[in-house]
């Protein structure tokens, strides 16, 4: 009798016996090739929903799939440990961050061993450990010293009732405290950067990379190159040094149609130039911006507001003064902070103008324009009128002139400009890697000696909701000497942003116990770069695009010999239920750990990935999970049932051999192929189609004993990634060598996987008019012959003459026909 399959008892017994014999454990091996394959560490939030096991999973399983193909696979898992949600629960639950991480980590570690992956887990990392963030100061001061590191000011939420700094989550609805409900403000204080703008063109090139486009696209976007020109305004105004005033535009062809420039509100020369008429009304609004996002003063949907300063500056290739304002929809962090209006040809500028009744120029006239007021703004190329000697000129033609022009009288230069702008990595929090800085008043801002790191973070820190760091108020830690002159000094209290600690994890996998350095460098020559990195695209443009500026930054420190940290790229979808994004709100969020005690692990993984195109993502349905549940049952049975049943030495017919053969090495080449591809939708459906097809020829008993047995081993070894526990039982019950996890992928034979027979199709003037099987081996002129034989197709070539017959090989033949 086949004893029914206990998923629960099979998966810890195979999961305590990998673990004792560590068969998971990685070591380098110059004799096979590498293969690094590496998913995005999950946060320490602690459990494991159904989302992060949508994301490992699958990985696992693809990886487990390149191990067995004689690849050394590295697949290490550790924990982002670090961030605010910590330090929140320490405030609310009086519970140290510490305390809660390590708690986290050990419940999430017990969810991914019992999710079956193949882990090394003497190569776990785990950020917020000293012995981990020591290398992450040191990294830092590395950066500082190449002068990749600096401080500056930058704005920050400011309560001026509770006098302190506010995270972006402590400002609630119309810009107010959550605490006091005060007016927030944006106050500048001194904070740490990192200089990614250096890198700015580096990182736009992604040709060595095989990455998703639509990742490309967002980095390029989010880097945002501009070519342009830089160009002055000469600005004369009483008591001001600075006599010019520096733009920079893509459109130098618009030049001559400038009828207002504009000055962000945070811009340092707002308040020299402001008259004092106008100074009350530039004041309350420069006041009432600070209330305002960056995200909402750029909106599209935002109606954009300004006011006059009073001053003017003059365009140097006219000699026109143009009146100086300020409007919400500049940025001082973008270009110079300042820009040319030109509002006949842009939209921004001509509703600005149109709004506050400001002169609308046309300089370059649409096809057919008489001299007409503009109903919106032309923006499309034209023909330069109004521009002195560059009239009549095409304005594609005129960009290049005109930059001529102003290089050639020294009003400006061609120069580049990109949106992105330097990372600011300064939190006012406890829980994250300290900055290791001290500053002296005798030496200044001096950098902790690497001997002295780590720099701890002291364990008795006091926290308190002031949206400071804690480690402002503890005196043990912020009291210390001064490493270059032994005075008394101060350490810096903000600590590090948390995407820090994520730009560089990926290398400390090879070697996560050196203590020489951040990594070995000997290993980081062996493992990297990984060779497939997986994870959401929801991180595009901050940690994939941080982790390029930090392995860029590294080379050029000659740390590494690599420019890419991750050479392929693959992107999950997300799991929803409900037809909803999951969320504790809602109600409708999935706990694997209920299913995986009710099912086992290794259908929770097999639906995971049956659910739709992983990269699609898909919905969650109870009556999916027990479809998979039920097909595992069937093929415990089958291959149970296999073993008991007299299969006879030779088939009955050769035919049957022949025809379980071709199955058996058609599934295998189809399941590699979309194994390759991340296609486990279509690799399971494979499978379970070779399951049904199995179970007949079990039901007949006609094939050889060699052919059942390759069909079912083959069985058994195209779903061990996708389901490890029973696929390792049903291979020990069947008496093969343990582990099947050290066993080679099967692979195909191509005579024995091709069609023997396939379907032609016939169109006649490109519509399906009839379908026949054909052999396989079917030349293009027998093609033709029984196109133009068939039944269906003659009634449509009735009166027709045949011009011609189209073949497309193996598939179809089209004939056009008048």
């Amino acid at each position: 009798m086949i004893p029914k399959y206990s998923a629960s008892e099979t998966e810890s017994k195979w999961q305590r016996k990998w673990a004792a014999d560590g068969i998971y454990h990685v070591r380098e091996d110059e004799s096979r090739p590498k293969w690094y394959e590496l998913t995005m560490f999950p946060y320490t939030s602690g459990d494991l929903h159904i989302g992060h096991w949508y994301a490992m999973a699958p990985a696992d399983a693809h990886a487990r799939f390149k191990r067995m193909q004689g690849y050394n696979v590295l697949h290490p898992m550790g924990f982002d440990a670090f961030g605010l949600p910590a330090e929140n629960a320490a405030i609310s639950r009086g519970i140290h961050p510490y305390t809660w991480t390590m708690q986290n980590i050990a419940n999430m570690r017990r969810q991914l061993e019992r999710m079956g992956g193949c882990y090394d887990w003497n190569r776990e990392i785990i950020t917020c450990l000293p012995e981990y963030y020591r290398w992450t100061q040191w990294l830092f001061l590395k950066f500082y010293h190449a002068g990749l590191a600096y401080r500056d000011k930058a704005p920050v939420n400011w309560c001026p009732n509770c006098q302190t700094v506010l995270a972006n989550e402590q400002v609630i609805s119309e810009g107010r405290c959550e605490r006091c409900n005060a007016t927030v403000t944006r106050r500048a204080i001194e904070q740490w950067f990192l200089r990614i703008t250096r890198y700015a063109e580096e990182l736009l090139d992604s040709s060595r990379i095989e990455w998703p486009e639509r990742i490309n696209v967002m980095q390029r976007n989010w880097i945002g190159r501009s070519e342009g020109v830089e160009i002055s305004f000469e600005l004369d105004h009483p008591g001001v040094e600075t006599k010019e005033l520096r733009v920079f535009t893509t459109r130098p062809d618009t030049i001559f149609g400038v009828t207002f420039a504009v000055l962000a509100p945070e811009h340092p020369l707002v308040e020299r130039l402001t008259t004092p008429d106008h100074r009350a009304e530039v004041e309350e609004y420069v006041a009432s911006t600070q209330h305002r996002t960056e995200i909402d003063r750029l909106s599209t949907e935002t109606e954009k507001t300004g006011v006059f300063t009073g001053a003017y500056v003059t365009n140097r290739v006219n000699g026109e003064r143009v009146p100086l304002w300020i409007a919400d929809y500049v940025l001082p962090s973008y270009g110079t902070g300042a820009v040319m209006a030109v509002p006949a040809h842009d939209s921004r500028d001509f509703d600005f103008a149109r709004k506050y009744d400001l002169p609308i120029k046309v300089v370059i006239a649409p096809p057919g324009w008489q001299g007409e007021e503009l109903q919106e703004a032309y923006v499309d190329p034209g023909t330069m009128v109004n521009s002195a000697q560059f009239d009549g000129m095409p304005s594609k033609e005129a960009w290049h002139a005109i930059a001529d022009f102003i290089e050639s009288n020294d009003y400006g230069t061609r120069t580049v400009s990109y949106r992105l702008r330097d990372w600011l990595i300064s939190r006012q929090r406890y829980w994250g890697a300290p900055i290791p800085i001290v500053y002296c008043d005798q030496c200044g801002t001096v950098p902790v000696p690497e001997k002295d790191l780590p720099v701890l973070l002291p364990p008795d820190a006091e926290f308190r909701p002031t949206g400071e760091s804690p480690l402002k108020y503890c005196d043990a830690f912020v009291n210390t000497s001064c490493p270059r002159c032994h005075g008394p000094g101060r350490r810096e209290t903000d600590t590090m942003d948390t995407f820090i600690c994520s730009s560089w994890y990926f290398l400390r996998y090879a070697s996560p116990h050196y203590d020489q350095g951040p990594f070995d460098p000997q290993k980081v020559k062996y493992w990297l770069p990984v060779d497939q990195y997986t994870g959401g695209a929801e991180h595009a443009v901050m940690h994939l695009l941080y982790a390029r500026f930090f392995v860029k930054a590294m080379r050029d420190l000659g740390l590494i010999d690599f420019d890419e940290p991750f050479t392929r790229l693959f992107n999950q979808g997300v799991i929803i239920a409900q037809r909803q994004k999951m969320s504790k709100s809602r109600g409708n969020v999935i706990n694997p750990d209920e299913y995986v005690a009710e099912m086992g692990a290794d259908v929770v993984r097999a639906y995971l990935m049956f659910i739709g195109p992983w990269d699609q993502g898909g919905e969650w349905d109870d009556s999916g999970i027990h479809g998979v549940k039920r097909w595992f049952n069937r093929v415990w049975h089958l291959v149970l049932q296999g073993q008991e049943i007299n299969w006879p030495k030779q088939a009955d017919s050769q035919e049957v051999d022949k025809e379980l053969r071709h199955m058996t090495h058609r599934t295998i080449k189809k399941v590699t192929g979309d194994l390759e591809r991340f296609h486990f939708n279509t690799m399971l459906a494979a499978l379970m189609e070779f399951t049904n097809y199995l179970s007949n020829v079990a039901s007949e008993k006609s094939a050889s004993a060699s052919a059942w047995r390759e069909a079912v081993e083959a069985l058994l070894l195209l779903l061990a990634p996708t389901a490890p526990h029973m696929s390792e039982e049903l291979w020990s019950r069947i008496g093969n060598t343990y582990s099947i996890h050290q066993q080679p992928f099967p692979a195909w034979d191509e005579t024995l996987a091709a069609e023997e027979r396939i379907t032609l199709v016939v169109q006649v003037n490109g519509k399906v008019r009839d379908k026949v099987a054909v052999p396989a081996s079917i030349t293009e002129a027998e093609a033709k012959e029984v196109a133009l034989s068939q039944t269906k197709v003659k009634s449509y070539l009735e009166g027709r003459e045949v011009l011609k017959l189209i073949y497309v090989p193996q598939k179809l033949v089209n004939v056009v026909a008048r």
